[in-house]
């Protein structure tokens, strides 16, 4: 019996290992979820989500510029789990580490060299779950996490699809790319990437019918937003698409500049510029015999997920270089055959993966620890809660508050109309329709902060701001709390 059970074992261990590798991973997103990773963007998506579990729509009933899947997934778990942060940030690590599961199990399942099976799916997971951007933004409180999920299972399950004659895979295909652009609209540009590849691949079942169930599907996750659009049409339309297509750069002026920056931002990041040279290298290694005409096709596959992704972010006004994460999961899918033909060129040794494989690691780790060190948040949740104490302390039961939308969240105080959204603040819209839209202009709001409507003001890492409104000449009491700066008694000369 004792040579079957080692041989036993040593089937296992490759999958054992894998295994080992994505629980650690992750354990690190789920403990820097929770104790480090912290964006502003994220109190606006998370005050959205308490609100609606408090009974207000979007749209309908505040500002809220997104497709809603994520806030409706937000604010349900929070409902069961109580109104923290700590929730979904642990649900985005949560998928995050899923997508890097599914993205490493396939390379896993489909590399064709045995020998470099293992090695192959650890790049993949390593090169996915410690990349700066998937840790730094699939941990927080927005759409990265859920998006990168949802399309790799729509690759994962897109690749079945092809030698079988049913409809149950494309629509299932369509079913969670649409669910992914009902989360974030960053994400949208993997259908047609999908819807395409499906269709042209196809030699089972007749590709009309596919591509028809794909679409169908596809529509399955909008139907609440078309709920949302037949009870507030000119609201709907404003926050989901004339606000993306028209107001979003009113906050940057000139995007030229700002969008090279951030596009090209790659080009000083060690982990990136590997990443992106480790895919390219895919290029070489399809040319090998190993690498048959269905796995051939299912890596140009990841090939146009990257490009179709790339552009959409690429082309956004502004653009940031965190929207970039949605490209992670099929760039390190390409990085594995690519680390195998670099590494097999360069040794000459394609049976012996373990070091080069092990330097991989070792170097991505390194990168990883390096650029979160360096560029470690300069807030986390646990100084907000400081500064959302004091606040409580100094304002008065029912006191107006003029703060940013992570405090309202924390405080679980219905902000004041205009407050959910700072960015909406800035756009000059006629005031019937920034009523309709639940927008009140900066410019108004500086009136009622001069009017002393506001018992307390919490300015953060805004120092321009504190000296634009004159704050300290408005209110006797003041005290800079972790970076914020807060006031309270309004001056006797003040109309209230």
């Amino acid at each position: 019996m004792l040579p079957t059970d080692l041989t036993s074992a040593n089937r296992y261990r490759p999958a054992l290992t894998l295994a080992a590798v994505l629980a650690a991973l992750w354990i690190l997103l789920v403990y820097y979820s929770q104790s480090i990773a912290f964006t502003w963007d994220a109190g606006f998506h998370l005050l959205a989500a308490q609100m609606v579990n408090a009974g207000q729509r979007p749209y309908l009933d505040f500002c809220f510029p997104q497709t809603p899947l994520n806030l409706w997934w937000m604010a349900f778990w929070m409902r069961i789990f109580g109104q923290s942060w700590r929730v979904p940030q642990a649900l985005a690590a949560l998928a995050t580490t899923g997508a890097v599961a599914l993205a490493a199990g396939y390379v896993f399942r489909r590399f064709p060299v045995p020998s470099w099976r293992l090695a192959a799916a650890l790049t993949t997971a390593v090169l996915f779950g410690l990349n700066e951007l998937a840790f730094r933004w699939g941990t927080i409180a927005q759409a990265y996490g859920i998006c990168m999920f949802l399309t790799v299972a729509a690759f994962r399950l897109a690749v079945a699809t092809p030698e079988r004659r049913g409809l149950w895979g494309p629509a299932g295909v369509g079913l969670l790319a649409g669910a992914a652009a009902g989360c974030s609209l960053l994400s949208a540009m993997a259908a047609p990437a999908l819807v395409a590849w499906i269709a042209i691949y196809s030699r089972q079942g007749r590709r009309w019918a596919k591509s028809a169930a794909f679409v169908a599907a596809g529509a399955i996750p909008f139907v609440p937003l078309a709920r949302l659009f037949l009870l507030g049409p000119g609201q709907t339309w404003f926050n989901v698409v004339q606000y993306q297509a028209a107001f979003r750069h009113e906050n940057w002026g000139s995007t030229v500049g700002h969008d090279l920056a951030e596009s090209t931002a790659w080009l000083s990041s060690a982990q990136a510029f590997v990443l992106l040279v480790l895919a390219a290298a895919a290029w070489w290694f399809l040319r090998r015999p190993e690498c048959d005409r269905k796995l051939r096709a299912e890596l140009y596959l990841c090939g146009w997920l990257v490009l179709a992704v790339g552009a959409e972010t690429g082309l956004a006004h502004p653009t940031f270089t965190r929207y970039f994460v949605l490209m992670v999961p099929f760039l390190a899918i390409l990085a594995a055959p690519g680390f195998y033909e670099v590494a097999t060129r360069l040794r000459g040794a394609p049976a012996r993966p373990l070091l080069p494989t092990l330097l991989l690691v070792l170097l991505t780790a390194m990168g990883a620890a390096r650029a979160i060190y360096t560029n470690g948040q300069t807030y986390r949740w646990k100084d907000l809660q400081k500064v959302a104490a004091k606040i409580r302390q100094v304002t008065p039961p029912n006191g107006p508050l003029y703060a940013s939308e992570p405090l309202y969240f924390l405080l679980r105080d219905p902000p004041p109309e205009g407050m959910q959204f700072a960015y909406a603040r800035d756009l000059e819209l006629p005031p019937a329709q920034s009523a309709q839209l639940h927008i009140v202009r900066q410019k108004d709001m500086d009136q009622q902060i001069q009017a002393g409507k506001f018992a307390t003001v919490a300015v953060c890492m805004d120092p321009d701001e504190v000296e634009r409104l004159k704050l300290s000449s408005l209110y006797r009491k003041t005290q800079e709390v972790e970076y914020c700066n807060i006031f309270w008694d309004f001056g006797s000369g003040a109309k209230r």
